[in-house]
């Protein structure tokens, strides 16, 4: 009898909304709800359950690549100013010390240092949205950091060395967001500048591997790149680069895009 294919899993890059967004009062009320229907249609678009999930968030910056080892991480309330039950959500997921240290040995195999944090827990770039996507919290959780150095060519390669975890049933998510200049948010003038630079990133995600690849090394000369993410602040798209660079040469498209606080928003789907 022979045994199917393994389906390996895509990727994606996500928006994950400011704050607690999804678990609080908006105004208007209805800012976030496309961005959570999204998320939460996403289980059902993968060829199988995960076995495990590995999230890069735009929220974890170390001068290595680190990543968490605790089996029961907790949670970091890391925003600021919001209602107090906010501060009193729960994302019980378990770890994966095995997996951590998998990808402690891919990274270092590709010469990106990398070591594990046994302290570090969850923070809101990793547990709000998937709280959404997998509410259940049952399947293991990881979370990589991003590199403190911000360079895009090392983002890319720590995606293509975690890359063979797709065949082994992981779900790679960079969460962050395609717009993240604060001065902007809420500021009309900054719709034009966030479709610009949305139209160039989807063209870009869009293309060939290895011009898709060429294009997000030198993201940040592209059209408004730096009226939508400041320079040394381009931490919330840096996941995206470690969601592509796990693609391989599998094609992207943009999946998800909507106009929230003036600003446009978009999600990526890689494989």
């Amino acid at each position: 009898m022979s045994v199917p294919p393994v389906v390996p899993m895509p990727t994606y890059f996500v928006p994950h909304g400011a704050g607690p967004c999804f678990f609080m009062d908006w105004n208007p009320p209805t800012a976030w709800d496309p961005t959570e229907r999204f998320l939460r249609g996403i289980a059902g678009q993968l060829p199988s359950a995960p076995r495990a999930i590995l999230v890069v968030s735009g929220h974890w910056l170390e001068d290595d690549f680190r990543v968490t080892t605790a089996p029961a991480p907790s949670l970091i309330f890391d925003y600021f100013g919001f209602p107090p039950h906010t501060y009193e959500l729960t994302y019980p997921a378990p770890g994966d010390p095995a997996l951590a240290g998998q990808v402690i040995e891919l990274l270092d195999g590709h010469g990106l240092k990398a070591c594990g944090d046994a302290e570090r827990g969850f923070d809101h770039g990793v547990f709000v949205p998937l709280k959404v996507m997998f509410p259940e919290a049952r399947i293991p959780v990881i979370q990589l950091s991003l590199h403190a150095d911000m360079d895009p060519a090392a983002h890319l390669a720590a995606g293509r060395a975690l890359a063979p975890l797709r065949e082994q049933g992981v779900l790679i998510v960079g969460s962050g967001m395609s717009f993240h200049n604060m001065r902007g948010y809420g500021d009309r003038r900054f719709g034009p500048v966030s479709d610009s630079f949305d139209h160039w990133l989807t063209e870009a995600v869009e293309s060939a591997p290895a011009a898709r690849h060429a294009a997000l090394v030198d993201w940040a000369n592209a059209p408004s790149a730096r009226l939508c993410h400041p320079l040394g602040a381009e931490e919330h798209f840096l996941p995206l680069l470690v969601a592509a660079g796990a693609a391989a040469g599998d094609p992207g498209r943009k999946v998800f895009s909507d106009r929230v606080m003036e600003t446009t928003l978009s999600a990526f789907r890689f494989g």
